[in-house]
């Protein structure tokens, strides 16, 4: 006689790098799990040593993490009076191994701060000609969404576009590359890329922030300049970004004597100008900011430049 079917988990990550460990957890359906045993299978049919054909109770420690792990995996379950009887197979839970190939890149474009309502297109690319790669958002559980490489440069290269108003796309990113013969086999990750939605249409998050500078938007060379973000809001968090460059600073807001929130950033001794903008965000939902504060340009006078050669 056929038992109820079982589930099979994972407790940690599905995308487990070399040499790293991950628990799998048999459990009925139900949550009524009178299994007392329960066995592994590696659907491919390879032969993982650790733990081939072992009976183990609920759950199973599967590391250090090899190639050979990489698969997918079901598992069953027998009742305790009837040791001998196993259950149906549990749906496939697959286990992707990271780090065996060098590491793609990933880009956000046109830019990681995505206005809510607009698109943005991630770009993972890479010099080695990978027929498969993986965009994984990091702190879920989802599994990693699969997109095909192609040719480019000599290399390969996928681009997924999407929709600053689907709530998938705020947070981490990281993509991954592997080949057809071994789609479980991962390269390295790629270098972490944050996705920041701005402006989303909330009571909160629609006041943007005022930008400030001390001791003024025009300073000398060398001298000292802060710019400080403030709001009558009560943001956790300010950002604060600068033209042309893909990294933003961030600071703890702070309750000031005027009754706003502000946070201070010191940009020491001035050496060129630039045009900022600061961004007020909450702890709760820290990859959705406010709109942008109103840019403020930084003049930098006495600035020394290189003197021209003559030619003879």
């Amino acid at each position: 006689m056929l038992l109820m079917v079982v589930s099979v988990v994972c407790v940690g990550d599905a995308v487990v790098p070399q040499g790293g460990h991950v628990t799998l957890r048999c459990y009925y359906r139900d949550g009524l799990n009178n299994f007392t045993n329960f066995t592994l299978y590696k659907d491919d049919r390879s032969h993982v040593p650790v733990f081939h054909s072992r009976i183990f109770q609920e759950s199973f420690l599967m590391g250090p993490a090899t190639p050979a792990h990489a698969g997918t995996y079901r598992c069953r379950g027998s009742y305790p009076h009837s040791p001998t009887e196993w259950s149906a197979l549990s749906d496939p839970l697959a286990i992707r191994v990271t780090g065996v190939h060098r590491k793609p890149s990933l880009l956000a474009l046109p830019g990681p701060l995505v206005k809510s309502g607009e698109t943005v297109t991630l770009q993972c690319s890479s010099d080695t000609v990978f027929e498969h790669f993986f965009l994984h958002r990091e702190v879920t559980f989802e599994e990693p969404l699969h997109l095909v490489g192609e040719l480019h440069g000599g290399g390969s290269q996928a681009n997924y576009s999407i929709n600053s108003t689907m709530s998938t796309l705020a947070g981490t990113f990281r993509c991954y590359g592997s080949f057809t013969h071994s789609p479980y086999v991962l390269s390295a990750p790629s270098d972490p890329l944050d996705i920041v939605i701005t402006g989303e249409e909330t009571p909160c998050l629609s006041h943007k922030p005022s930008l400030s500078a001390q001791p003024g938007p025009t300073v000398q060379a060398g001298e000292n300049v802060t710019l400080s973000c403030s709001s009558q809001n009560s943001f956790d968090m300010y950002h604060l970004s600068r033209e042309g460059e893909a990294r933003e600073l961030s600071l703890s807001a702070v309750p000031s004597v005027n009754g706003t929130f502000q946070a201070n950033f010191p940009l020491g001794p001035a050496t060129h100008g630039g045009t900022y903008r600061c961004f007020g965000s909450f702890r709760t939902t820290p990859y959705k900011w406010s709109d942008p504060s109103d840019p403020l340009p930084i003049s930098v006078t006495g600035e020394e430049t290189p003197c021209l050669s003559h030619v003879l």
